[in-house]
Protein backbone atom coordinates (compact mmCIF):
# COMPACT_ATOMS: atom_id res chain seq x y z
CA UNK A 1 0.00 0.00 0.00
CA UNK A 2 1.52 3.54 -0.79
CA UNK A 3 2.06 6.31 1.92
CA UNK A 4 -0.90 8.55 2.97
CA UNK A 5 -4.16 9.34 1.69
CA UNK A 6 -5.43 10.21 -1.92
CA UNK A 7 -8.49 12.48 -0.91
CA UNK A 8 -10.16 14.03 1.83
CA UNK A 9 -13.90 15.20 2.31
CA UNK A 10 -15.40 16.95 5.09
CA UNK A 11 -18.65 18.26 6.29
CA UNK A 12 -19.29 20.26 9.26
CA UNK A 13 -16.03 21.06 10.76
CA UNK A 14 -15.86 24.54 11.87
CA UNK A 15 -15.34 26.48 7.84
CA UNK A 16 -15.16 23.02 5.88
CA UNK A 17 -18.67 23.10 5.74
CA UNK A 18 -18.85 20.89 2.39
CA UNK A 19 -15.19 20.49 1.21
CA UNK A 20 -13.35 17.85 -0.55
CA UNK A 21 -9.81 18.03 -1.55
CA UNK A 22 -7.57 16.07 -3.80
CA UNK A 23 -3.98 15.08 -1.91
CA UNK A 24 -0.85 14.27 -3.62
CA UNK A 25 3.03 14.09 -1.91
CA UNK A 26 3.69 17.43 -1.50
CA UNK A 27 0.80 19.37 -0.52
CA UNK A 28 0.99 23.94 0.78
CA UNK A 29 -2.01 25.08 1.33
CA UNK A 30 -2.18 28.78 1.16
CA UNK A 31 -4.76 31.56 2.23
CA UNK A 32 -5.71 34.38 4.21
CA UNK A 33 -6.40 34.05 7.58
CA UNK A 34 -9.94 32.20 8.59
CA UNK A 35 -10.11 30.13 5.63
CA UNK A 36 -9.33 26.74 6.12
CA UNK A 37 -5.94 25.64 6.29
CA UNK A 38 -5.32 25.17 9.83
CA UNK A 39 -8.81 23.18 10.18
CA UNK A 40 -7.67 20.68 7.33
CA UNK A 41 -4.79 19.99 9.28
CA UNK A 42 -6.87 19.96 12.37
CA UNK A 43 -9.42 17.54 10.65
CA UNK A 44 -6.47 14.95 10.26
CA UNK A 45 -5.17 15.18 13.40
CA UNK A 46 -9.10 14.38 14.78
CA UNK A 47 -9.24 10.91 12.70
CA UNK A 48 -5.49 10.21 13.71
CA UNK A 49 -6.54 10.69 17.71
CA UNK A 50 -9.64 9.03 16.37
CA UNK A 51 -7.50 5.77 15.29
CA UNK A 52 -5.39 5.80 18.32
CA UNK A 53 -8.32 5.90 20.93
CA UNK A 54 -7.70 9.46 21.86
CA UNK A 55 -11.00 10.85 20.50
CA UNK A 56 -12.77 11.98 23.53
CA UNK A 57 -9.63 13.26 25.10
CA UNK A 58 -9.74 14.93 21.74
CA UNK A 59 -12.43 16.86 21.73
CA UNK A 60 -12.45 17.32 25.37
CA UNK A 61 -9.50 19.30 24.24
CA UNK A 62 -11.34 21.31 21.79
CA UNK A 63 -13.84 22.70 24.18
CA UNK A 64 -16.66 20.08 23.33
CA UNK A 65 -18.51 18.92 20.14
CA UNK A 66 -20.16 22.38 19.72
CA UNK A 67 -16.48 23.96 19.02
CA UNK A 68 -15.67 22.30 16.32
CA UNK A 69 -18.62 21.14 14.34
CA UNK A 70 -19.93 24.10 12.09
CA UNK A 71 -22.13 26.71 13.65
CA UNK A 72 -26.04 25.37 12.73
CA UNK A 73 -25.11 21.84 12.50
CA UNK A 74 -25.30 18.98 14.26
CA UNK A 75 -23.58 16.46 12.38
CA UNK A 76 -19.65 16.42 11.46
CA UNK A 77 -19.16 14.05 8.41
CA UNK A 78 -14.88 12.95 7.67
CA UNK A 79 -13.90 10.73 4.37
CA UNK A 80 -10.69 9.65 3.49
CA UNK A 81 -9.49 7.64 0.43
CA UNK A 82 -5.89 5.64 0.62
CA UNK A 83 -4.56 4.22 -2.63
CA UNK A 84 -3.79 0.75 -3.39
CA UNK A 85 -1.12 -0.35 -5.30
CA UNK A 86 -3.08 -2.48 -7.97
CA UNK A 87 -6.52 -2.47 -6.73
CA UNK A 88 -9.71 -0.32 -5.96
CA UNK A 89 -8.25 2.32 -2.87
CA UNK A 90 -9.65 2.24 0.55
CA UNK A 91 -12.79 4.02 1.90
CA UNK A 92 -13.31 5.51 5.20
CA UNK A 93 -15.94 7.53 6.46
CA UNK A 94 -17.02 8.67 10.46
CA UNK A 95 -19.76 10.91 11.61
CA UNK A 96 -19.75 12.02 14.73
CA UNK A 97 -22.90 14.12 16.04
CA UNK A 98 -23.86 15.88 18.87
CA UNK A 99 -25.59 14.26 21.96
CA UNK A 100 -26.81 17.30 24.56
CA UNK A 101 -23.53 18.18 25.73
CA UNK A 102 -21.51 15.77 24.29
CA UNK A 103 -21.14 13.39 21.29
CA UNK A 104 -21.87 10.62 19.97
CA UNK A 105 -20.76 8.37 16.78
CA UNK A 106 -23.26 7.87 13.92
CA UNK A 107 -22.31 5.93 10.83
CA UNK A 108 -19.04 4.30 10.59
CA UNK A 109 -17.24 2.14 7.80
CA UNK A 110 -14.35 0.99 6.00
CA UNK A 111 -14.72 -0.49 2.74
CA UNK A 112 -12.60 -1.44 -0.20
CA UNK A 113 -14.85 -1.98 -3.69
CA UNK A 114 -13.56 -4.64 -5.71
CA UNK A 115 -12.30 -5.07 -9.48
CA UNK A 116 -14.87 -6.83 -11.67
CA UNK A 117 -18.66 -6.28 -13.26
CA UNK A 118 -20.29 -5.95 -10.18
CA UNK A 119 -18.44 -3.81 -8.46
CA UNK A 120 -19.46 -4.38 -4.82
CA UNK A 121 -17.91 -3.19 -1.90
CA UNK A 122 -15.57 -5.48 0.57
CA UNK A 123 -16.88 -4.23 4.07
CA UNK A 124 -14.22 -4.56 6.76
CA UNK A 125 -16.21 -2.23 9.66
CA UNK A 126 -19.94 -1.39 9.40
CA UNK A 127 -21.29 0.35 12.13
CA UNK A 128 -24.21 2.36 12.96
CA UNK A 129 -24.74 3.33 16.23
CA UNK A 130 -24.34 0.16 18.49
CA UNK A 131 -24.88 -1.73 15.82
CA UNK A 132 -21.01 -2.37 15.49
CA UNK A 133 -19.78 -5.14 12.97
CA UNK A 134 -16.54 -6.30 11.34
CA UNK A 135 -15.50 -8.72 8.84
CA UNK A 136 -14.68 -11.77 10.01
CA UNK A 137 -12.65 -13.60 7.80
CA UNK A 138 -13.14 -17.33 8.91
CA UNK A 139 -17.12 -16.64 8.35
CA UNK A 140 -16.70 -14.58 5.72
CA UNK A 141 -19.10 -12.59 6.43
CA UNK A 142 -20.21 -8.96 9.05
CA UNK A 143 -20.24 -10.26 12.70
CA UNK A 144 -20.25 -8.13 15.99
CA UNK A 145 -17.24 -8.45 18.43
CA UNK A 146 -17.32 -10.89 21.01
CA UNK A 147 -14.95 -7.64 22.97
CA UNK A 148 -16.07 -5.56 24.93
CA UNK A 149 -16.48 -2.20 22.90
CA UNK A 150 -16.61 1.63 23.99
CA UNK A 151 -18.89 3.30 22.56
CA UNK A 152 -17.27 6.81 23.05
CA UNK A 153 -14.14 5.96 20.85
CA UNK A 154 -14.12 4.79 16.86
CA UNK A 155 -14.93 1.30 15.94
CA UNK A 156 -11.56 1.51 13.74
CA UNK A 157 -9.50 2.07 16.62
CA UNK A 158 -10.98 -1.13 18.13
CA UNK A 159 -10.07 -3.40 15.45
CA UNK A 160 -8.40 -6.86 16.23
CA UNK A 161 -4.93 -6.34 15.19
CA UNK A 162 -4.63 -10.15 13.19
CA UNK A 163 -7.52 -8.37 10.81
CA UNK A 164 -4.76 -7.24 8.38
CA UNK A 165 -6.29 -4.54 5.86
CA UNK A 166 -8.13 -2.57 8.46
CA UNK A 167 -5.31 -2.91 11.05
CA UNK A 168 -2.99 -1.32 8.29
CA UNK A 169 -4.96 1.22 7.87
CA UNK A 170 -5.71 2.34 11.06
CA UNK A 171 -1.91 2.57 11.42
CA UNK A 172 -1.59 4.66 8.89
CA UNK A 173 -4.11 7.12 10.10
CA UNK A 174 -3.14 7.46 13.62
CA UNK A 175 0.66 7.40 12.58
CA UNK A 176 -0.13 11.01 10.86
CA UNK A 177 1.47 13.89 13.45
CA UNK A 178 1.15 17.72 13.22
CA UNK A 179 4.08 20.02 13.91
CA UNK A 180 3.31 23.24 15.22
CA UNK A 181 5.48 26.45 14.93
CA UNK A 182 8.23 25.33 17.18
CA UNK A 183 8.42 26.88 20.91
CA UNK A 184 11.88 28.66 21.37
CA UNK A 185 11.29 30.83 24.30
CA UNK A 186 14.06 30.63 26.57
CA UNK A 187 12.75 27.84 28.83
CA UNK A 188 11.37 26.04 25.81
CA UNK A 189 12.77 22.40 25.66
CA UNK A 190 14.61 22.74 22.53
CA UNK A 191 17.09 25.19 24.53
CA UNK A 192 17.54 22.72 27.21
CA UNK A 193 20.11 19.93 27.70
CA UNK A 194 18.22 16.47 26.52
CA UNK A 195 18.42 12.81 27.74
CA UNK A 196 20.62 10.52 25.56
CA UNK A 197 18.38 7.71 23.90
CA UNK A 198 18.09 5.73 20.79
CA UNK A 199 15.62 8.03 18.70
CA UNK A 200 15.01 9.36 15.45
CA UNK A 201 12.76 11.94 15.32
CA UNK A 202 13.17 15.43 17.08
CA UNK A 203 9.89 15.58 18.86
CA UNK A 204 6.90 17.69 18.17
CA UNK A 205 8.28 20.68 20.87
CA UNK A 206 12.14 20.13 20.34
CA UNK A 207 12.30 18.50 23.12
CA UNK A 208 14.41 15.11 21.38
CA UNK A 209 16.17 17.32 18.86
CA UNK A 210 20.01 16.36 20.29
CA UNK A 211 18.79 13.20 20.99
CA UNK A 212 17.68 12.73 17.58
CA UNK A 213 21.27 14.41 16.20
CA UNK A 214 23.03 11.90 17.89
CA UNK A 215 21.23 8.51 16.90
CA UNK A 216 21.73 9.64 13.40
CA UNK A 217 25.24 10.82 14.22
CA UNK A 218 25.82 7.18 15.13
CA UNK A 219 23.68 4.93 13.04
CA UNK A 220 22.41 7.36 10.01
CA UNK A 221 25.91 8.74 9.23
CA UNK A 222 24.49 9.81 5.32
CA UNK A 223 21.48 11.88 7.07
CA UNK A 224 23.20 14.03 9.78
CA UNK A 225 25.62 15.05 6.70
CA UNK A 226 22.67 16.01 4.58
CA UNK A 227 21.55 17.88 8.10
CA UNK A 228 25.39 19.20 8.07
CA UNK A 229 25.51 20.20 4.33
CA UNK A 230 21.93 21.71 4.55
CA UNK A 231 23.16 24.27 7.30
CA UNK A 232 26.25 25.14 5.74
CA UNK A 233 23.92 26.16 2.67
CA UNK A 234 21.60 27.93 4.80
CA UNK A 235 24.52 29.89 6.87
CA UNK A 236 27.50 31.05 5.16
CA UNK A 237 30.18 30.87 8.36
CA UNK A 238 28.43 27.32 9.60
CA UNK A 239 31.32 25.32 10.45
CA UNK A 240 29.76 21.86 12.17
CA UNK A 241 27.37 20.58 15.43
CA UNK A 242 28.74 19.27 18.29
CA UNK A 243 27.14 17.51 21.14
CA UNK A 244 29.31 17.71 24.55
CA UNK A 245 27.73 16.27 27.31
CA UNK A 246 26.26 18.55 29.93
CA UNK A 247 25.84 15.98 32.85
CA UNK A 248 25.14 12.37 33.33
CA UNK A 249 23.15 11.32 30.37
CA UNK A 250 22.42 14.46 29.26
CA UNK A 251 23.91 16.12 26.01
CA UNK A 252 24.08 19.98 24.59
CA UNK A 253 23.85 21.45 21.72
CA UNK A 254 26.78 23.14 20.78
CA UNK A 255 26.85 25.28 16.69
CA UNK A 256 30.27 26.09 15.59
CA UNK A 257 30.84 29.02 13.70
CA UNK A 258 34.07 29.53 11.74
CA UNK A 259 33.82 33.47 12.61
CA UNK A 260 34.34 32.56 16.66
CA UNK A 261 36.29 30.40 18.71
CA UNK A 262 34.34 29.77 21.16
CA UNK A 263 30.72 27.43 20.22
CA UNK A 264 27.07 28.66 20.40
CA UNK A 265 25.25 26.54 23.08
CA UNK A 266 21.39 26.19 22.22
CA UNK A 267 20.45 28.76 24.36
CA UNK A 268 22.31 31.13 22.63
CA UNK A 269 21.05 30.62 19.17
CA UNK A 270 18.64 32.77 17.59
CA UNK A 271 14.81 32.12 17.11
CA UNK A 272 15.29 31.22 13.47
CA UNK A 273 18.61 29.17 13.61
CA UNK A 274 17.04 27.07 16.03
CA UNK A 275 13.32 26.38 14.06
CA UNK A 276 15.30 25.87 10.48
CA UNK A 277 17.65 23.15 12.40
CA UNK A 278 15.22 21.63 14.14
CA UNK A 279 12.62 21.76 10.48
CA UNK A 280 15.72 20.16 8.71
CA UNK A 281 16.02 17.50 11.44
CA UNK A 282 12.38 16.34 11.15
CA UNK A 283 12.76 16.60 6.92
CA UNK A 284 16.05 14.56 7.27
CA UNK A 285 14.99 11.80 9.48
CA UNK A 286 14.56 8.10 8.64
CA UNK A 287 11.18 8.11 11.09
CA UNK A 288 9.00 10.25 9.13
CA UNK A 289 4.92 9.23 9.80
CA UNK A 290 3.14 8.18 7.46
CA UNK A 291 1.53 11.76 6.96
CA UNK A 292 3.13 14.65 8.41
CA UNK A 293 1.68 18.33 8.91
CA UNK A 294 3.54 21.14 9.36
CA UNK A 295 2.11 24.73 10.57
CA UNK A 296 3.83 27.54 9.35
CA UNK A 297 6.91 26.42 8.19
CA UNK A 298 8.43 29.68 7.23
CA UNK A 299 8.17 31.92 10.97
CA UNK A 300 11.43 33.20 11.59
CA UNK A 301 12.95 31.95 8.38
CA UNK A 302 15.31 34.16 5.80
CA UNK A 303 13.74 34.09 2.42
CA UNK A 304 16.34 32.25 0.92
CA UNK A 305 16.06 29.58 3.85
CA UNK A 306 12.25 29.19 2.34
CA UNK A 307 14.16 28.08 -0.98
CA UNK A 308 15.92 25.23 0.51
CA UNK A 309 13.28 24.63 2.84
CA UNK A 310 11.08 24.19 -0.27
CA UNK A 311 13.71 21.34 -1.72
CA UNK A 312 14.21 19.33 1.56
CA UNK A 313 9.99 18.86 1.50
CA UNK A 314 9.83 17.77 -1.84
CA UNK A 315 12.73 15.06 -1.20
CA UNK A 316 10.85 14.22 2.24
CA UNK A 317 7.56 13.94 0.31
CA UNK A 318 9.29 10.56 -1.45
CA UNK A 319 9.16 9.03 2.51
CA UNK A 320 6.41 10.82 4.02
CA UNK A 321 3.02 12.73 2.48
CA UNK A 322 3.48 16.31 3.65
CA UNK A 323 0.73 18.56 4.52
CA UNK A 324 1.68 22.30 5.30
CA UNK A 325 -0.24 25.13 5.68
CA UNK A 326 1.50 29.04 5.20
CA UNK A 327 0.95 32.16 4.91
CA UNK A 328 4.19 32.92 3.50
CA UNK A 329 3.65 34.45 -0.40
CA UNK A 330 7.79 34.28 -0.07
CA UNK A 331 7.35 30.72 0.52
CA UNK A 332 5.21 30.29 -2.39
CA UNK A 333 7.78 31.10 -4.94
CA UNK A 334 9.57 28.79 -4.71
CA UNK A 335 6.61 25.51 -4.91
CA UNK A 336 5.04 24.38 -7.98
CA UNK A 337 1.85 25.12 -8.75
CA UNK A 338 0.71 21.32 -8.39
CA UNK A 339 1.95 21.07 -4.73
CA UNK A 340 -0.39 24.15 -3.76
CA UNK A 341 -3.71 24.05 -2.72
CA UNK A 342 -5.54 27.62 -2.35
CA UNK A 343 -7.82 28.22 0.16
CA UNK A 344 -10.75 31.00 -0.16
CA UNK A 345 -14.29 31.39 0.99
CA UNK A 346 -17.41 30.84 -0.87
CA UNK A 347 -20.39 32.97 -1.08
CA UNK A 348 -21.97 31.32 2.53
CA UNK A 349 -18.94 32.17 3.83
CA UNK A 350 -17.47 28.19 3.96
CA UNK A 351 -14.11 27.10 3.24
CA UNK A 352 -13.64 25.90 -1.17
CA UNK A 353 -10.36 24.16 -1.37
CA UNK A 354 -8.77 23.96 -5.09
CA UNK A 355 -5.73 22.64 -5.67
CA UNK A 356 -3.28 24.88 -8.10
CA UNK A 357 -2.93 22.13 -10.94
CA UNK A 358 -6.55 22.90 -11.19
CA UNK A 359 -6.56 26.60 -12.07
CA UNK A 360 -5.69 27.66 -15.57
CA UNK A 361 -2.31 29.42 -14.65
CA UNK A 362 -0.51 28.37 -17.97
CA UNK A 363 -0.83 31.78 -19.67
CA UNK A 364 0.02 33.62 -16.20
CA UNK A 365 3.39 31.86 -15.19
CA UNK A 366 4.78 32.87 -18.31
CA UNK A 367 5.08 36.36 -16.94
CA UNK A 368 4.74 35.80 -13.40
CA UNK A 369 5.83 33.60 -10.02
CA UNK A 370 3.36 31.71 -8.40
CA UNK A 371 4.11 34.41 -5.60
CA UNK A 372 3.12 37.39 -7.82
CA UNK A 373 -0.21 35.50 -9.05
CA UNK A 374 -0.78 35.01 -5.33
CA UNK A 375 -0.50 38.59 -4.99
CA UNK A 376 -2.13 39.73 -7.73
CA UNK A 377 -5.31 38.12 -6.76
CA UNK A 378 -5.09 35.43 -9.91
CA UNK A 379 -4.51 32.23 -7.36
CA UNK A 380 -7.39 33.49 -5.22
CA UNK A 381 -6.86 32.65 -1.15
CA UNK A 382 -6.45 36.61 -0.47
CA UNK A 383 -9.78 37.35 1.02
Amino acid sequence: MSNGFSKLKVKGFRRLRDTEVRLTGLNVLIGANGVGKSSVLEVLRLLAASANGRLQETISAAHGIGSIITHGQNLLTLSVEMPVPDQAPILYDLEIGKSGQTYSIGTESLRQFRRGPEQRPMKYIESQGQDIRYYEKDHSKLLKPTWPHQSDETSLFQVPKMFQVPEHFRKVMSSSTLYHVLDVSSRAPVRLPQSIRPIRMPGVDGEDLVACLYSLRESERDRFDAIIDTLAAAFASFERIELPPAAAGLLSLAWKDRNYKQPFFAHQLSEGTLRFLWLVTLLQSPDLPTVTMIDEPEVSLHPEMLRILAELMREAAERTQLIVATHSDRFVRFLQADELIVCDMDEDGGASLTRGSDLDLEAWLGDYSLDELWSLGRLGGRS
